[in-house]
């Protein structure tokens, strides 16, 4: 996989939003560094050697198998006008734990590099995904759970027409503590009737 051709690559005005092959961990691994406090508030707890080109390398490869089973799909927000093999990770983007069959649904996931904030790009991506996951392929609803103080990124779902499903109480352990999650949902949007 080259980093030309990425497998998965969604472009938006501003953005290319990409599968990245393993050689792109350096990258991967210089957003996360210059965002550790800022994401490390809101995300799970990471393994020790998570701040490693070792770990990201590792990652990056299982990314791919993930897709090519079809079991996730987690891309990187590029800026457009950056070369692919080149250009800085402003933020990431996943969809997880496909569920097929009669559920045909999947998890939204995000972050975005805090120097980024502001600028309508995590709306942009977002937007993309989820034309991506109502199209191609073929999910009817998108979940996403965020942190009830989380104002940026319940913004951004509320914008994209994510509806609040309820709390999840002491969902997801953070720093040390199960933290309650805000739970929304998307759903395909249905074809016109006539």
């Amino acid at each position: 996989m080259s980093l030309d051709t990425p497998p998965v690559l969604l472009t938006t005005p501003r953005l290319n939003l990409a599968l990245l092959p393993p050689d792109g961990a350096a990258r991967v691994l210089a957003y996360h560094q210059a965002n550790r406090e800022h994401l490390g508030s809101v995300s799970p707890s990471r393994p020790d050697n998570f701040f490693t080109v070792t770990w990201w390398r590792s990652r990056l490869a299982q990314d791919a198998e993930d897709w090519r089973r079809g079991i996730a799909l987690r891309l990187f927000m590029l800026p457009r006008e950056a070369p692919l093999a080149s250009a800085p990770v402003l933020g990431s983007l996943s969809l997880t734990d496909f569920r097929r069959g009669p559920l045909q649904s999947a998890e939204l996931g995000f972050g975005l590099d805090q120097r980024a904030q502001g600028q309508g790009y995590m709306t942009e991506a977002v937007r993309a995904v989820c034309d991506h996951a109502f199209g191609p392929l073929g999910l009817h609803r998108l979940q996403a759970n965020h942190l009830p103080e989380n104002h940026r990124s319940a913004a951004v779902l509320r914008r994209l027409g994510f509806a609040v499903e309820g709390l999840a109480r002491e969902l997801v352990l953070i720093e040390g503590r199960w933290r309650d999650h805000v739970l929304t949902a998307l759903l395909a949007p249905r074809p016109p009737e006539g």
